[in-house]
């Protein structure tokens, strides 16, 4: 069961990325203040970047406790540790080295030159299963039931490292898988599938720019998920685009109410 996509736009990036971060701080407090944790997954590039340093600078960022909040990601570069095209070495840079969060409760992706060396399925496999040890009982299919999962959407529809018409596209069974051949480097990639994606419980869809407008507009169009991974993205209880005005430019109209922006 997954829900229906819904949007909010605003009028450029980063008034969006401030209102991400107000939005990602208030689901972690509430999900703190009911079960004393929370579990968030989340995305490079760009966007995902600038939510995390619009993160570190809200006013509310103190109402987070940042001891008890778990942290995921939905792909990574299989790249050695420390690399600068990494998106853990980013998302440090962005705020995590600047709040006191618990190092065991930072899940980070392996790296290309730690035991697994360069076998990224091996690699992948790994982080399946500690994806499958953190998950409780009950929960969907191998995974926690995060509190809520962010995806960059490319310009070709990518989300993760799910390109279309490749292979971890059409994965059905696995969490976690190598990505070989991406057709932007490296080609060398870990990510989570769709079935691990839907497992969320909120799935939010970052896109800003002119260059994200076609892929918007593709993948709320109805198009399928082989051909447009991100129409394939879906939260269980929501499933929210974030978009800046750029992105949403070639968006019908009747998609979003004209007081999102």
């Amino acid at each position: 069961m997954t829900s229906t996509p819904q949007l909010v736009v605003h009028r450029d990036k980063e008034l969006m990325a401030e209102a991400a971060a107000a939005r990602l701080i208030t689901k972690i407090v509430d999900a703190q203040a009911s079960r004393g944790s929370a579990s968030v997954v989340l995305t490079g590039g760009r966007n995902g970047n600038g939510l995390l340093a619009a993160l570190g600078t809200a006013p509310a960022r103190d109402a987070v406790d940042w001891s008890r909040l778990d942290l995921w990601w939905g792909d990574e570069r299989y790249l050695p540790e420390g690399d600068p095209e990494r998106n853990v070495t980013q998302a440090r840079a962005a705020l995590l080295d600047g709040v006191p969060l618990d190092p065991a409760r930072v899940h980070a992706m392996p790296a290309s030159d730690g035991p697994y060396g360069s076998d990224v399925d091996a690699a992948a496999a790994a982080y399946a299963a500690e994806l499958a040890a953190a998950a409780g009982p009950g929960e969907h299919g191998g995974v926690p039931a995060f509190d809520v999962l962010m995806l960059g959407v490319g310009p070709d529809t990518h989300v993760a490292s799910l390109f279309p018409e490749l292979p971890a596209v059409r994965e059905t069974e696995r969490t976690v898988v190598g990505v070989h051949g991406a057709p932007k480097p490296p080609p060398t990639r870990v990510s989570l599938t769709l079935p691990a994606i839907r497992a969320a419980k909120e799935v939010w869809l970052l896109a800003a720019g002119e260059d994200k407008a076609k892929a918007a507009a593709i993948a709320l169009s109805g198009a399928g998920e082989v051909q447009a991974p991100a129409a394939g993205a879906r939260g269980r209880s929501r499933t929210l685009w974030l978009l800046d005005a750029a992105a949403a430019s070639e968006l019908p109209r009747s998609l979003y109410p004209p007081a999102s922006a």
